[in-house]
């Protein structure tokens, strides 16, 4: 099942076997004794591709769930010896400020060496899914105030306002402090619409009964951050990030967007290896979100 998963994500049988550290002919040979134990083709091979057939597609998920429930077993036992192993996948926002991410998952892994660490960046909507889909174990978000993840347990890590960034020359980096009415007629750059990242900034503007141009729609904050150097537009972003961002200059907003930091973990039982990280994060004892 393992070489069906690698030949299923790389494509390529060459490339799975380098992935699982056998040679091809060894590979190719087990799935192929897979495909007449199981009755049916797994992969359609021609020269130049390879690709999942109806049977490979169907029996992709049920494998993944069949050796993700041999390594939780295997998990289980060392943990009940004292040993933690196993794997750990933590998702982020990528302006998360509440931790030192790297520091945290650097003490993790100097206390259990054993365990595989991955890390996924998403925005906060996709965390909350995967961690409710049991993809992550836990993720770090980003969200408005009253923004309540569904389905996962939760706390608040922190809370602030956002500042305004902007290039050193632009008018406004003399400014003190402004206001969202001395910002509406600016040119933004801001994340996807929709997005929680988003919405913290629409949602002060529109309290505020003000409507602001958002002209540049980017993925992540240092293209954002680029743009902004470039004399293109200005945003919206947490106070403890944005102080980060070198060569541009922040400014107090008085009625900016608030910004809650939040950590979501699963509601059913973690494994030992997300318990162990939890109880570094001081989280196990939250209760669930609505």
């Amino acid at each position: 099942m393992r070489y069906v998963l690698a030949v299923a994500e790389t494509a390529n049988f060459t490339r799975a076997a380098e992935r699982c550290h056998v040679v091809q002919s060894a590979l190719s040979h087990q799935v192929a004794r897979l495909e007449q134990e199981l009755g049916a083709r797994l992969f359609e091979r021609t020269s130049r591709r390879v690709r999942l057939t109806i049977a490979g597609e169907a029996f992709l998920p049920a494998a993944r769930q069949a050796l993700e429930a041999a390594e939780r077993a295997r998990a289980e036992v060392a943990a009940a010896t004292g040993e933690v192993r196993g794997r750990l996948t933590v998702g982020s926002i990528p302006t998360v400020t509440a931790v030192d991410l790297p520091v945290v998952l650097r003490d993790y892994r100097r206390r259990y060496p054993r365990v595989r660490i991955s890390l996924r960046a998403g925005s906060s909507e996709r965390l909350v899914e995967q961690v409710r889909e049991g993809g992550l174990d836990a993720a770090f978000l980003g969200v408005p105030p009253g923004f309540r993840p569904q389905g996962v347990r939760d706390r608040e890590l922190a809370h602030g306002r956002h500042v305004a960034v902007v290039d050193p020359g632009h008018p406004l980096a003399q400014e003190h402090k402004v206001d969202l009415r001395q910002l509406v007629d600016e040119v933004f750059v801001d994340f996807a619409d929709e997005s929680a990242a988003r919405a913290q900034s629409d949602e002060a503007f529109a309290a505020a009964g003000l409507r602001r141009e958002v002209a540049f729609e980017v993925s992540g904050v240092e293209l954002m951050a680029r743009m902004i150097r470039q004399g293109l537009g200005i945003a919206l972003l947490p106070a403890a990030f944005a102080a980060e961002l070198h060569g541009l200059r922040s400014v107090p907003v008085t009625d900016g967007p608030m910004r809650v930091e939040r950590l979501v973990w699963s509601r059913f039982t973690p494994s030992p290896a997300a318990s162990a990280f939890l109880a570094l994060l001081d989280a196990g004892t939250s209760s669930p979100g609505a």
